[in-house]
């Protein structure tokens, strides 16, 4: 027998007043959604945050929040416990990690918490620095991962936090396999549990599973994203563990 260990991840990201937390720019957006075992699991935390200062304007035009619009939003301290709550255990997976894990250690340090350290909670996967890795020498915003990957961004009019993380959630399991093939068994499953509760006699084996092969480069780089993922944390297909 083995013991299996879920591998959790939160899909994170955050809309700011400005770039710098050096110039005292704040937190104003949070959004993040769950994938547990490669399936995005439709939990999420979100949350606009009142940051008692101006927005930049050219943060504004990329996010389209206003001040005004924050006014009777929570301060960061008054959610930090069910954002901490929510990420404590995961692996967080960010685009650029270093912007959005240093505004949110800003906050912490802002509010003297205790465990100001994103490291203490999560630990924390760059998906920019996997695309530079997967594709050196392209552009790799999340925009230009979308339309390489094939994700469809039509909704997005501004950027959000939420719909980022949607997005980079999506395009995260693209690069490192997909849910394509998932998709399809779990489609297939729900054919055969259908068919069986309907007191149908037909066996699992009636439906013939297409087998898409790796090619040697697609190999390589899974052999490498392996090892890239390892050097941070819980790999998924290390798991499995001896009772």
């Amino acid at each position: 027998m083995v013991k299996y260990r879920a591998m959790r991840q939160i899909v994170l990201d955050t809309e700011t007043t400005g770039l710098s937390t050096a110039q005292g720019h704040r937190v104003i957006e949070i959004g993040c959604v769950e994938i547990v075992n490669r399936r995005l699991t439709g939990r999420e935390f979100h949350r606009f945050l009142n940051p008692d200062r101006d927005i930049d304007e050219g943060a504004e035009r990329v996010h389209g929040i206003s001040r005004a619009s924050l006014e009777t939003e929570p301060r960061f301290h008054e959610v930090v416990d069910e954002l901490l709550d929510f990420l404590t255990g995961s692996e967080l997976v960010i685009h650029n990690a270093d912007f959005d894990v240093g505004f949110l250690e800003h906050e912490l340090a802002l509010m003297q918490h205790p465990k100001p350290s994103i490291s203490d909670h999560a630990s924390v996967l760059d998906t920019l620095v996997l695309a530079r890795e997967m594709h050196p020498g392209q552009r790799n915003s999340l925009d230009a991962l979308c339309k390489r990957y094939e994700v469809d961004a039509s909704q997005r009019d501004v950027h959000g936090a939420l719909i980022d993380a949607d997005l980079l959630a999506r395009v995260y399991l693209a690069m490192t396999g997909g849910q394509t093939a998932l998709s399809l068994v779990s489609e297939r499953q729900a054919e055969v549990d259908a068919a069986v509760s309907a007191g149908e006699s037909r066996s699992a084996q009636h439906y013939d599973l297409a087998v898409v092969r790796a090619t040697a480069d697609e190999r390589a780089a899974h052999d490498a994203l392996l090892g890239r993922l390892r050097e941070q944390g819980d790999v998924v297909w290390d798991s499995f563990e001896p009772v």
